[in-house]
């Protein structure tokens, strides 16, 4: 029996707590599974040493009855009343409460009254203007439910680079237990922050050993005609796409990375110069022109190197021929982080418990930064809280050496573009993050222009998750980023490059605008659990496509220079 990992039991509560709201049933009910996965998100030890001994019970809002419920699902891996709870819901509705603002509330009601079951169903409910008249909706909600719909099916099939690299590296080690040399490729290779597939280049000289050794770790579903490319599932259901070959060629690496308008690029440059260029391995008897390394196919175009993340077809082969492109910010350069919650406010892991595990990942500094107090949903800090924070950090400053705390706040930009406190309140923080967390409706101008004005405010520091998008969830807001940049630069303040897989905000198309006017950014975690902390790469991902060095990365300096930054 395969040992149920942490995430996926969590994941079990989660929809637990769903299939209970959509059936019904008591807020209290449902939200006793919802704290749970919350609480067990945020355990550091050994779950299933906490669950067979039943100092599970010891965690905030696990009683008896949930403790039995994970001793089953570890125990055996499965949980019958989960079973039985999704049979009696059909299954459509849990993907509906997957369209953005469909709640399990809208979506039981529209069961309930119009029958509907499916997504399917539910757009051809709108197309018939079902829901115009239907009590809770009307016509503005059926026509944001429709607009959720579509995006819904642009996103099918699509997952969080996050969410694969893990399952791909697997393929990748299984694949390299053979002889030969295998890549992952496509847009993996090229870090692109949503993945359709695992894309793999593979030389080998028996494809069967390929499609033996991809059988330990996923299901082959197809093996091409001529043998050179197989196609497999990965655990989590993702297509895997192999292409075998005798010999990996750079000819080859470089045409499966991609991208194609790239490609195209250096196609036109070879043409232009006259180079003999040919990067398919059976095009010709020798493909052109002939190099034994990426860098060789490059300088046969007199460029440097250009790094996988750049090659995304906008301006890098520009940049590159005129020498603007220098080497890219790396993880390891990062010093410190900042945007990080604690159980003052919605964090699952309390103050110490977080600045112990950044220490424990070789950052220098920590930046403590929870909901203000309008965030009343995430237990934001009142002044009261805020000294008592403040006293505590005082306190683990004494305790914990080899690692600076800087006081801060995730202070939200209220619809006038006020920060969340008064200035004096404001002014006790060593850092201020000003984020946007309600009204994401307003036009683009009101909303540019309430961003703006928050960048004037000289207490705030950083512009969090600036555009407030959900990766395969949740759109941006409507808003000018181009003048919210150049506000950036007029008031010389930072802008994040939030780390969190679902955000990954900054874009690095904007990032690569930031660069170019002088814009400084901070790569943070927004992390609410110590797990969160481990983010930081992914951030880095985003920089690293964005064209940024470890110059235009705040947090690559070292804790002296973070503190006259934060003094400025």
């Amino acid at each position: 029996m395969a040992v149920m990992e942490k995430r996926e039991i969590v994941g079990i509560l989660e929809e637990i707590g769903l299939l209970l709201e959509l059936k019904g049933e008591s807020p209290f009910k449902s939200n006793a599974y919802y704290n749970a996965a919350r609480e067990i998100q945020g355990l550091t030890g050994d779950l299933a040493e906490l669950v067979s001994s039943g100092r599970i019970r010891e965690v905030k809002g696990i009683g008896q009855a949930l403790s039995e419920k994970l001793a089953e699902l570890v125990g055996t891996g499965r949980l019958v009343y989960y079973e039985e709870l999704k049979q009696s819901v059909p299954a459509g509705l849990l993907e509906m409460t997957a369209i953005p603002g469909l709640g399990p509330k809208k979506v039981m009601a529209l069961w309930q009254k119009l029958g509907v079951t499916t997504v399917g169903e539910l757009e051809y409910a709108c197309v018939e203007n079902r829901l115009a008249s239907l009590p809770g909706f009307g016509q503005k909600t059926q026509d944001k439910i429709m607009q959720g719909i579509l995006q819904l099916k642009r996103r099918r099939g699509y997952h969080l680079y996050a969410g694969v690299i893990g399952e791909a590296e697997t393929v990748l080690s299984v694949l390299r237990q053979e002889p030969g040399l295998a890549e992952l490729v496509g847009d993996l290779r090229r870090r692109v922050e949503v993945i359709g597939s695992i894309d793999l280049l593979v030389g080998a000289a028996e494809v069967a050993d390929v499609v033996t050794a991809l059988r330990r770790v996923s299901g082959v579903t197809q093996v091409g005609m001529d043998g050179s490319v197989v196609k497999a599932r990965s655990p989590s259901g993702l297509p895997i796409v192999v292409t075998v070959m005798e010999r990996l060629t750079p000819h080859a690496l470089l045409a499966a990375t991609g991208s194609e308008t790239h490609l195209a690029a250096l196609a036109a440059r070879a043409s232009q110069r006259g180079v003999a260029w040919d990067l398919s391995p059976g095009g010709t008897p020798q493909p052109q022109p002939q190099a034994d390394t990426e860098d060789a196919l490059y300088a046969a175009l007199g460029l440097p190197f250009i790094e996988p993340e750049l090659r995304e077809g906008l301006d890098e082969i520009e940049a590159a021929d005129a020498g603007r492109l220098k080497p890219l910010v790396r993880a390891e350069q990062i010093r410190g982080i900042f945007h990080n919650h604690t159980t003052y406010s919605d964090g699952s892991a309390s103050l110490e418990d977080m600045v112990e595990a950044a220490k424990r990942l070789g950052y220098r500094y920590i930046g403590i930064s929870d909901h203000s107090q309008s965030a009343f949903y995430a237990n934001g800090l009142k002044e009261d809280r805020i000294k008592e924070q403040h006293a505590a950090i005082d306190a683990l400053r004494t305790r914990i050496t080899g690692i600076t705390i800087f006081k801060g706040i995730e202070a939200d930009i209220l619809p006038d573009g006020s920060l969340d406190y008064p200035d004096d309140v404001l002014a006790r923080f060593d850092f201020v993050i000003g984020s946007v967390h309600s009204r994401f409706n307003l036009p683009e101008e009101e909303q540019t222009t309430r961003v703006v004005k928050a960048l004037a405010n000289p207490y705030l520091t950083m512009l969090g998750h600036p555009t407030g998008r959900l990766l395969l969830s949740r759109d941006g807001y409507r808003i000018d980023m181009k003048r919210v940049i150049d506000a950036a630069r007029e008031h010389g303040k930072i802008v994040e490059v939030n780390a969190n897989p679902h955000r990954l905000d900054l874009d690095w198309r904007l990032c690569r605008y930031a660069k170019t006017i002088g814009v400084k950014v901070s790569i943070n975690p927004d992390a609410h659990a110590t797990e969160g902390l481990e983010d930081v790469p992914f951030g880095v991902n985003v920089a690293r496509k964005g064209g940024l060095e470890s110059v235009d990365v705040v947090n690559t300096r070292d804790v002296d220079d973070m503190r006259v930054l934060l003094a400025q």
